[in-house]
Order: C-alpha cells, then sequence, then structure tokens
C-alpha cells in the first residue's frame, strides 16, 4: 500500500480568522500586525499581489496602505487559538493519525482510507470552510516533505482548485511541476542552505531531487540526505500523533511604552510567569525554576543600555502560579536598576518534569499540595470558561500602561462572554 500524507494548510491564517466575523473584509487588501502593531505577520492575498512582502515594518509602509486602502489589525491571538483547536478538531475526524504541525498546519495520514484522496481532500476543504469559514489548501504526497511541496502548489497554482496530490501524478508531471518551482520552496532548506545549493549549482526542486544523497550528507548533513530522500518518495518522517512535552516555556512581551518603574515591571512579570503557569499545568508538568530578564531598547543607541537575566531555583517542583510569581519577583528585584528606560520583559520556565516525576520526601505538606493543585485546577477552568484573564493575580494590576500597542484589535468574539458577535433579525 502507498503511503498517503496529507497537509492541510490554512490560508492567510491570521487574516481569515479576522474575515470569519468580518465579512466586510472580502475582497480587501488586509493585513495583521505583530505584538505592539510593529511587523506585518499575516497578508491577504489583495496585499500579496501588491508585492508586499512578510515581516515589513508598519510605519514604512503607510504611504503604500493609504494609497491602496490597506486595512491594518492588531494581533488577536485569543481569537487565532480558539478558531485553530475548532479547524484541528474538524480535521481529526478525517484520519485516524493527525500531527498538528503549527496553530494553522495539520498533517493527516490518508494511507488506509480507501477513496479517491483528492475528492476527499476537497471534502476536508469543504467542511472547514462551512463549519468554522476558514479556506484552507490541502497537499497530498508520499511523504511530509512532498505533501508540504505539494500545499505549495495547490495554493500557487489556481488549476488545482486548492488541492494537489503528487501520488496521482505521473513522474514526467512531477518532474516539469519540481523544474519550476525554487530549492528554497523546500521544507528544511533555510536561506543560508540555499545559498550553498545554488551555488553548486542547485537552484530548483528537481535539482535537489536529482542531486545524490551522499553528496548532500557530505556538504552538509544527515538532514539534507533525509530530505532528498523524501523528495525521492522515500518517508523519512513519521506523524508525531503525541505533541512532546515542551522543556522549555517562554513568555514575553515587547511593552507598548517605555518603563523605567519597578512596579510596572512587577506587574509585567506578574503576568507572564502566570501565562507560562497555566502552560505548564495545560501539559501536566511542574517547572524546577524560573528564570527572569528585562532589557532596554537595543535600537535606542544614545539611551543607556542595560539588560540582565537571573535564574531563581525554586525549593520544590512546581505548577502553582503564587509560588512561581513570587521566585520571579525575588528575581527581578535583584536585577532591577534605576535610571533605565525598559523595552522589553520576560520569564523561562526551566527544569521542566511531568507532574507524576515530582520526587517524594519525608517533609511534602500533603494537605498544602492538594489544596494547592485544587486551586490552580479551578482558577485555569473559570478562566477556560469565562475567558482568559477573569480570574489573576492581583499583582498583575489593573491599569497596565506597559501593555502592548493594540490600537486596531478586533473583539474576541469566541472566548469572550462581554464580546461575543451579536445578530440583529429584521421583522
Amino acid at each position: 500500500m502507498n503511503r498517503a500524507i496529507a497537509l492541510v494548510d490554512c490560508n492567510n491564517f491570521y487574516v481569515s480568522c479576522e474575515r470569519v466575523f468580518r465579512p466586510d473584509l472580502e475582497g480587501k487588501p488586509v493585513v495583521v500586525l505583530s505584538n505592539n502593531d510593529g511587523c506585518v505577520v499575516s497578508r491577504s492575498q489583495e496585499v500579496k499581489d501588491l508585492g508586499l512582502k512578510m515581516a515589513v515594518p508598519w510605519y514604512q509602509m503607510k504611504d503604500l496602505a493609504k494609497r491602496h486602502g490597506i486595512i491594518a489589525l492588531s494581533s488577536n491571538y485569543s481569537l487565532y487559538a480558539d478558531i485553530s483547536n475548532r479547524v484541528m478538531s474538524l480535521l481529526a475526524q478525517f484520519s485516524p493519525e493527525q500531527e498538528v504541525y503549527s496553530i494553522d498546519e495539520s498533517f493527516l495520514d490518508l494511507s488506509g482510507i480507501a477513496v479517491e484522496h483528492a475528492q476527499y481532500a476537497q471534502q476536508m476543504r469543504e467542511t472547514v470552510r462551512r463549519c468554522v469559514g476558514i479556506p484552507v489548501c490541502v497537499g497530498v504526497a508520499s511523504s511530509k516533505t512532498l505533501a508540504k511541496l505539494a500545499n505549495h502548489v495547490a495554493k500557487k497554482n489556481a488549476r488545482f482548485s486548492g488541492v494537489c496530490d503528487f501520488n496521482a501524478q505521473t513522474e514526467p508531471e512531477l518532474d516539469a511541476l519540481f523544474a519550476a518551482i525554487d530549492v528554497g520552496e523546500v521544507w528544511g532548506v533555510g536561506r543560508r542552505s540555499t545559498v550553498r545549493l545554488n551555488a553548486m549549482g542547485i537552484h530548483s526542486v528537481l535539482d535537489l531531487k536529482r542531486t545524490s544523497p551522499k553528496r548532500l550528507r557530505d556538504e552538509f548533513s544527515v538532514v539534507q540526505e533525509r530530505i532528498v530522500e523524501e523528495l525521492n518518495g522515500t518517508a523519512c518522517l513519521e506523524l508525531d500523533d503525541v505533541v512532546p512535552d515542551k522543556q522549555q516555556i517562554i513568555c514575553s512581551r515587547s511593552f507598548g511604552t517605555l518603563t523605567s518603574l519597578l512596579p510596572d515591571l512587577e506587574q509585567a512579570v506578574v503576568a507572564y510567569a502566570s501565562r507560562a503557569a497555566e502552560k505548564l499545568r495545560q501539559q501536566q508538568s511542574l517547572a524546577g525554576g524560573i528564570q527572569v530578564y528585562i532589557r532596554t531598547n537595543p535600537h535606542r543607541e544614545r539611551d543607556p543600555q542595560y539588560q540582565q537575566a537571573v535564574l531563581m531555583p525554586l525549593p520544590d517542583p512546581t505548577d502553582d502560579t503564587r509560588l512561581l510569581c513570587q521566585a520571579a519577583l525575588h528575581g527581578l528585584q535583584r536585577i532591577y536598576r534605576a535610571g533605565y528606560a525598559y523595552q522589553k520583559a520576560g520569564v523561562m520556565l526551566t527544569e521542566i518534569i511531568p507532574s507524576s516525576a515530582r520526587p517524594r520526601t519525608l517533609f511534602d505538606d500533603v494537605e498544602a499540595m492538594q489544596k494547592s493543585h485544587a486551586l490552580m485546577r479551578t482558577l485555569d477552568r473559570i478562566n477556560r470558561n469565562m475567558g482568559s484573564g477573569t480570574i489573576r493575580l492581583l499583582g498583575e494590576g489593573t491599569d497596565k500602561a506597559w501593555a502592548m500597542r493594540r490600537g486596531n484589535v478586533s473583539k474576541r468574539y469566541t472566548t469572550e462572554w462581554a464580546e461575543l458577535a451579536v445578530c440583529a433579525a429584521r421583522a
């Protein structure tokens, strides 16, 4: 039986999420900006057709935006994460094996599904569009690398109607497609590798496919050797149906405005440590240490510069938000220096272990641990049901002058009761 791997990728995902609740944005040039409304992180097809690249700073394109009527929206990660979960849950119904690769991409194993795969993939597209409102493209092939490439073809070539099945094409047809695709489009081939490959006379995907795997291994590594084998149909990468637990959890943001005040930094650190603790509990883990760091803006060369970090070991591994925030604040007070305009702070949880692997000692306060577990479980349940941040530590504050700028953020239509979409019926 031939292997059949599908990669389902949401089109212009952040923009598409915004359009679900803003149908007036359909057909209009739209971009979504990064934290503090800095750079472009998602573009509608209309913006791509104007030649605008990713990661362009918004301030550099305001004149262009005015000429072409480009609409800029602030990032709304609560909305995007919730819609992503809905899309992935729907896709899981189409295959017994699924690997959620990113917020907008999912691999599915279709090998045991005895139907025409291109038609089956069209059913996926139709289901996601009808049930969630997100457009997707699907690439099908015998390996993950080829599936990624098939998805690229499905997006770029209108004749495939959003689905490209390499398994249904002949070798000459595939070679013709590969000859027209730059080698840099191959999954796992980065910018530096592209330059080196070009210097070796390898410019297209077809060139790479026909290159000796041993030569690539000698020039690069076993990773490039596997890429060539995957391009030739040999599956070297298996689907990971269980995402491994993170060994480090990082939460950090740049501030909307520079701050020199310790209370502002304390609020930010408590907020970040709280989010990191929530992620820690989601994967049922404990942290043995927490690192805190702060820094000024390195691009403001005339300002005094300062950056520092400190790792705070914990007496016992924990997932209790209160204990993690307490340690983080102690660390912040050790590294804080007055007289600097700080631009960013962050925390990183380290020495992460599964909750089940927590070492037991004769001195454990079992009652206190049970109360902590019950409190954190209740906290997470309320915030999950009523919206993130419904209940939080007082240390986060209420007037967050330091919070990142999001001047054009949309509503949290699916995760906040007060911001649900409102429908009006006319008689």
